[in-house]
């Protein structure tokens, strides 16, 4: 018999995935992961970890399958949340949901499993895994998008790896969510109807600048807003181009902020300046000189571009058979954010990196975020956004 371990984390699509395993013959076991402690920034209680290791030991029990926690908390501090202060202190964006997966769930979490004596690890994400054998004998894994449209989870596990995915199994991918909470309740399971958590990854609902500031200190500077018919909007067609590159004689001071490691493009809330005809958006900031660019509108020039760069270094292929040499291209679907709509693209590869080339016009592109491109429904590379 198979053994297969869960990561249980309290909520009703870990539920599901590990009764349906136990349905399908394999030896299931639950490890719950505890990975912060601090409440102190979190709002509300939105996602207590003592609620969730507590719901998930429910789960196990009405399961009849043995529990344990593993505390993770040192690494995750390690490979997230001091990643997080370091892209944030650098002007940069960073996804702690895909480096949570790639870092703790499908490295530390599972090398624990597997020293555990497991064959493979199961997680509650929306998305599939296919395996097929190519001409040389060796197994292939195509990690594919949940059937759910409004679920897939796909992009949040851009960054693994063939040897990762060849361990792991994605029990409710080919299942709606209507239907996982209907399986959860006809089981009684105490998650059938326990809202999904939302946030930080293991952290749950914060006040950004709240949790930046345990690391990263106020400091004050000026906004400036730039009009949107600025001369510089008139190299927009420059294929060359993925950022503007603004100074503080571009255009107006309208305020001041608290620190522009605290704010991020494309952002309107947060910066309490009012009184214009449309809302400010933030076009770029600048940590260096500590100034926060915007302009009026969500249509505003400076917020939309066709390109990304991505360098060598940070450029990753979930199927290194489909990798690109310098001097190749390929037509792609890709997104930048999750939950984004899938938009055509071509891939360019040179000795640099990779551009990645929209055929539209993308929203606010921010460094240090991750793009991910599809072949049909496979997600088969990303890479975490450059800029220039």
């Amino acid at each position: 018999m198979k053994r297969v371990i869960v990561g249980l984390s309290g909520g009703v699509d870990s539920s599901v995935a590990a009764y349906l395993l136990k349905e399908q013959g394999y030896d299931v076991i639950g490890l719950f992961m505890k990975n912060w402690h601090d409440d102190s920034v979190t709002i509300s209680d939105e996602c207590p970890w003592l609620d969730d290791c507590h719901d998930a030991l429910l789960v196990a029990e009405k399961l009849g399958i043995p529990f344990q926690t593993i505390d993770l908390s040192e690494q995750y501090k390690e490979r997230i949340v001091d990643y997080m202060f370091a892209e944030y202190e650098k002007g940069r964006t960073p996804n702690p949901d895909v480096l949570c997966n790639r870092e703790i769930k499908f490295d530390v979490f599972m090398k624990i499993a597997l020293d555990l004596g497991a064959d493979y690890v199961a997680t509650g994400h929306y998305c599939r895994k296919e395996t097929s054998i190519d001409k040389d004998g060796n197994e292939v894994h195509r990690l594919l998008s949940g059937v759910d449209p409004n679920k897939d989870q796909s992009y949040f596990l851009c960054q693994l790896s063939q040897e990762q995915l060849a361990k792991t199994l994605f029990p409710i991918g080919e299942l709606l969510k209507p239907k996982v909470r209907e399986i959860a309740a006809s089981q009684n399971l105490i998650t059938a109807h326990k809202k999904d958590s939302q946030g930080l990854c293991f952290i749950g609902k914060v006040r950004l600048p709240d949790f930046l500031q345990q690391q990263l200190k106020p400091k004050t500077g000026n906004i400036i807003e730039v009009s949107s018919d600025h001369k510089m909007y008139e190299k927009g067609n420059d294929d060359r181009l993925f950022n503007y590159t603004y100074e503080e004689t571009d255009g107006k001071k309208v305020g001041e902020h608290i620190g522009a490691h605290f704010f991020t493009k494309g952002q309107r809330k947060g910066l309490g300046v009012g009184g214009t005809p449309l809302p400010l958006f933030i076009l770029e900031t600048d940590v260096t000189t500590n100034t926060i660019y915007t302009g009026q509108g969500k249509q505003h020039p400076g917020l939309w571009r066709k390109n990304l760069f991505i360098s060598s270094k940070e450029l990753h292929w979930v199927r290194p058979d489909l990798a690109l040499k310098p001097g190749e291209s390929m037509k792609v679907k890709a997104r930048i954010r999750y939950r984004q709509e899938l938009e055509n693209a071509t891939l360019q590869m040179d000795s640099a990196g990779l551009l990645v080339a929209f055929e539209n016009p993308q929203f606010a592109i921010q460094e240090g975020q991750f793009v991910a491109w599809y072949n049909d429904n496979e997600l088969i590379g990303s890479g975490v956004i450059s800029g220039n």
